[in-house]
């Protein structure tokens, strides 16, 4: 039998460009027969009903529809399944047989993007989620003097929360990010360097993204710190700008677009200078990586700039291969429980972290490969956070069953959502980033 007809078939995954520019992408009914299409396969598998939300409830719209199969579903119900997908893309990492180069070529993740695309060309999103996508924008109104005083204030308040609730639908029981004074960027521009390496492979950019700018400086200066010590050269952009993930998963290509056209330029003249590009925060990485260069398959630039963009532990573990990882730690660690990040693994780098880590005499690290639940929206809307805390659960059962030393998550926002539900739980574990871990092995 042929690869391309075998399920579960042995050749790598392929990802097909988006091919937004093709009229068909947004023609409603084809649309509607990709989704039907591809909402039958997944109907006869049903091996992704413990990922998230939205197998569940497709599966219950199949089945209590009068035909118990797919047909029997109204296309008007199709948005149900797209509104619970967060585009985690681990249904089609670790769990469909049918992806690509298999002849179903199913891309469910992908698939919800064009969906999320149309609902937005047609006006179908609400004011609420256009706002909090906007992170770079909140970020810079919510660190202003006296306005980040009242914001932090406000989300602390049960009144204010209450009206947040009722007229934004964020969730009152929702646990907001704090804005922090002064910015990540605002700490690190007078700390770099004059002197730049001459190796092009210790020199880096470091995106510091919007929320480790805004809301977990001390994370990015982690990282920054982690990478002085081993002699790295770190720069920041003169001007950053938002990725652009949160508008993609809003399904606002032009705002994607503006964005881009905002960071490509700068960060490709870096690039052909030999600079590498790290990010803290998994998402973003993944959106230079992989999501811009499927959307802009032509343009060098983003193709290039994405080649050089690295996950932090992706880049220590290079920097390890080449010997030039240093290894003189002063802390052990003990037992650590880490959260692999889905947009981490969707990069395809392997368990990175969990190598430099066991490199510390002393020190345990046990995987858990399951979903937060969180995506930085879904985890604070009114309608899915209740959903966001019970995908988080089986995360939250192992590190209490593994009684570990410490926790934590590549993705700041994920390990934050753990903490929060550890917390409900009266849980006394620790909780600290993969970077800051690092520092304190380090000792610096």
């Amino acid at each position: 039998m042929s690869e391309e007809k075998r399920e579960g078939g042995l050749s790598a995954p392929t990802r097909h460009p988006l091919n937004q520019h093709d009229p068909i992408f947004h023609d409603a009914t084809d649309l509607n027969n990709e989704l039907a299409r591809v909402y039958d396969i997944c109907h006869g598998c049903r091996r992704c009903v413990s990922l998230c939300n939205a197998f569940p409830v497709l599966f219950d719209l199949v089945d209590g529809s009068p035909t118990l199969e797919v047909d029997g579903v109204a296309v008007a119900d199709y948005q149900k399944v797209v509104d619970q997908c967060y585009l985690c893309d681990l249904c089609y990492m670790t769990k469909c047989p049918y992806v690509p180069p298999h002849e179903w070529n199913v891309d469910f993740p992908h698939l919800m993007l064009r969906a999320k695309i149309v609902n937005y060309e047609n006006g179908n999103t609400k004011l609420r989620d256009n706002i909090i996508t906007s992170t770079d924008l909140i970020g810079k109104v919510a660190t202003m003097p006296v306005i980040n005083t009242w914001v932090n204030a406000a989300n602390r308040n049960e009144t204010l929360r209450g009206a947040l609730d009722s007229t934004m639908q964020i969730h009152k029981d929702a646990r907001l990010p704090e804005y922090k004074r002064p910015t990540l960027r605002q700490t690190l521009q007078p700390r770099i360097d004059a002197m730049i390496s001459e190796d092009t492979d210790a020199r880096v950019i470091l995106f510091t993204t919007c929320y480790c700018n805004y809301n977990e400086p001390d994370l990015g200066d982690s990282l920054y710190k982690v990478l002085r010590h081993n002699d790295v050269t770190v720069e920041i952009m003169a001007r950053e700008y938002c990725c652009g993930m949160p508008k993609l998963e809003l399904g606002d290509l032009k705002s994607v677009d503006h964005l881009l056209q905002k960071n490509i330029p700068q960060l490709f003249e870096k690039v052909q200078k030999g600079w590498k590009i790290i990010a803290p925060v998994p998402s973003c990485v993944l959106m230079f990586k992989q999501e811009l260069p499927l959307l802009y398959p032509d343009d060098e630039r983003v193709l290039a700039v994405g080649k050089a963009f690295f996950d932090p532990f992706e880049y220590l573990h290079k920097l390890h291969k080449d010997n030039r990882l240093k290894t003189e730690f002063v802390n052990s660690l003990g037992n650590v429980s880490y959260h692999v990040a889905c947009h981490q693994r969707v990069q395809n780098i392997g368990p990175k972290t969990k190598q430099i880590l066991e490199l510390i005499p002393g020190t345990s690290v046990k995987a858990i490969e399951r979903c937060s639940g969180h995506d930085g929206t879904y985890g604070v809307k009114k309608e899915s956070l209740a959903f966001a805390n019970k995908i988080v659960q089986p995360v939250v059962r192992q590190i209490k069953q593994q009684t570990p030393d410490y926790y934590g998550s590549d993705c700041p926002v994920a390990g934050r959502h753990i903490e929060n539900n550890l917390k409900d739980m009266d849980s006394s574990q620790e909780h600290a980033h993969p970077l800051d871990l690092l520092c304190k092995a380090y000792g610096i």
